[in-house]
């Protein structure tokens, strides 16, 4: 048993190293980024030209992503946590769902927009039903704003924990949006809880 536990943690900690790797290699923040080129992948969420917003955006390395693979891409970043520049993005220090914050994403885009993506997640107590909880608050947060601001045909990203709130989210999830899918990316850690929403084409 014990046998199992170790190389369970050693499996774990050579996937991690090979994604932390190559995002040092490719040039990006964090190896979040490879999250969101296998949601990308799977669920063809973005495009050329895209007009999108990052929440909580810090490192950055999701910004990063698009800008770099999509050309003429258009692109907002919030985080609370005021994060190093990056070339031809719109960064905003705040709280994505205060309402002056809003508006000012909305203006920089005179409208709509084509998709929201999100890996904020609350920073650990320990408890995890407690971060859980938080977490799921953070995102359905996060899925308001997305309906308020995508065009019809709009995309939604978001991390979401398995535990209390996760049916809450997915049944919410399911009015505002067509078509609804949870996956958890190979990038995401064996151990971690997390999974990721991706909505499509709102009602």
């Amino acid at each position: 048993m014990k046998k199992n536990k170790f190389s369970k943690k050693w499996i774990i900690k050579q996937k991690r190293d090979i994604y932390v790797k190559q995002s040092k290699i490719e040039g990006y923040r964090s190896r979040a980024v490879y999250k969101l080129k296998e949601i990308n992948e799977k669920y063809k969420i973005l495009k050329n030209g895209i007009k999108l917003v990052d929440l909580g955006a810090a490192p950055g390395s999701w910004s990063q992503f698009v800008k770099k693979n999509f050309k003429n891409s258009k692109i907002v970043s919030i985080d609370l946590k005021e994060m190093e520049k990056i070339n031809d993005i719109h960064q905003i220090v705040g709280d994505f769902s205060d309402l002056n914050q809003k508006k000012k994403i909305i203006d920089y885009f005179s409208g709509k927009i084509d998709a929201v993506i999100s890996d904020m997640a609350v920073n650990t107590t320990g408890n995890k039903s407690v971060d859980s909880i938080v977490t799921g608050e953070l995102s359905i947060e996060a899925l308001i704003f997305a309906t308020d601001t995508l065009k019809k045909e709009g995309c939604f990203v978001s991390k979401i924990f398995m535990g209390q709130s996760f049916n809450e989210i997915i049944t919410i999830a399911k009015k505002n949006f067509k078509q609804v899918n949870v996956f958890k990316p190979p990038a995401s850690r064996k151990d971690s809880k997390e999974s990721f929403i991706i909505c499509k084409n709102l009602r």
